[in-house]
């Protein structure tokens, strides 16, 4: 059996297309397709089977790609075991990181790690939640949230280590007829018109869960991604959004105020490939990312 054939079909499992593979591992379509016709020789049945325009895991493909992510891991521990051996860990470790997060958690850790030979590679992604899984198969760390677990959407088969529990708060203008009270509760929010976030964001699960709880559709204005521009637009105007607690700045027209009867605190997490998660400077980075959620806490 072949390590490397192993590899590629979990390479395959992960990214979904030859293309994809292809593009990852620096090879030609047509290199990848050749090695896989080699692996389904060598194996004695399919492999991948036709699917539309592309190729998909057969059962049998499914099974040899969990055994190379399980090779994988056990490749990483050996060499983590001889880098602690060898001395401190060492080397460049990428991260994608939703910006709000990496807001709160980047400084402490770079803090932490100047002068160590730990270097980071910071790439900040805003997308849905379902879709920070899938980032891992090109970065070491996946900094992730969700407002319903711990896991977020769309990273089963992951090692996901929990950084984070930050509350998400009702933010208006200071001159906001809710912003004299202490807190506002679901029934307050009703007859306000929002500014949201695109479907699938974990912070339009609040929303949903403040209709749910009022039986009332609440009134969108815009659905924007960009927090700074979220709350410039709050603190101009009569709109109510939701946003995050320990990055958000208050003063300068804004405020926020606490919700009390629906959950909305988000789960920030790091996701990374079992085998990434083994490398000793993966670890030392993840804790420095759990020592700098627990400050922010």
């Amino acid at each position: 059996m072949d390590v490397r054939h192993l590899e590629l079909l979990r390479e395959l499992a992960d990214r979904g297309s030859v293309t994809a593979v292809a593009a990852a591992t620096h090879r030609t379509p047509s290199a990848v397709s050749q090695q896989l016709k080699t692996a389904q020789r060598e194996a004695g049945m399919a492999l991948v089977e036709p699917a539309g325009r592309g190729l998909r895991l057969t059962e049998a493909g499914r099974l040899l790609a969990e055994g190379g992510a399980t090779v994988a891991a056990a490749v990483a521990q050996a060499q983590a075991r001889w880098d602690a051996y060898r001395g401190e860990p060492a080397g460049e470790v990428s991260i994608a990181s939703l910006p709000s997060a990496a807001t709160f958690l980047l400084p402490g850790v770079l803090r932490e790690l100047a002068g160590t030979a730990l270097t980071l590679r910071v790439d900040d992604v805003d997308i849905a939640e379902a879709e920070y899984g899938p980032l891992a198969a090109d970065h070491d760390v996946v900094v992730a949230h969700s407002l319903t677990s711990v896991r977020p959407a769309g990273s089963d088969g992951l090692t996901v280590v929990p950084l984070a529990r930050e509350p998400l708060d009702i933010a208006m203008a200071s001159d906001h007829p809710l912003a004299h009270q202490d807190v506002v509760r679901a029934a307050d929010l009703v007859d306000h018109t929002w500014i949201g976030v695109p479907v699938g964001y974990p912070f339009d699960t609040v929303r949903l869960a403040v209709e749910q709880a009022t039986g009332a559709e609440l009134r969108l204005a815009q659905r924007l991604r960009d927090n700074r521009l979220i709350e410039a637009l709050v603190a101009a105007g009569d709109r109510i959004a939701v946003l995050p607690r320990f990055t958000t700045p208050t003063g300068g027209g804004l405020v926020l105020r606490e919700l009390v009867d629906v959950a909305s605190a988000r789960h920030v997490s790091a996701v990374m490939r079992p085998d990434r998660a083994e490398r000793l400077a993966v670890r030392h980075v993840v804790e420095a990312l759990r020592r700098a959620g627990a400050r922010a806490t």
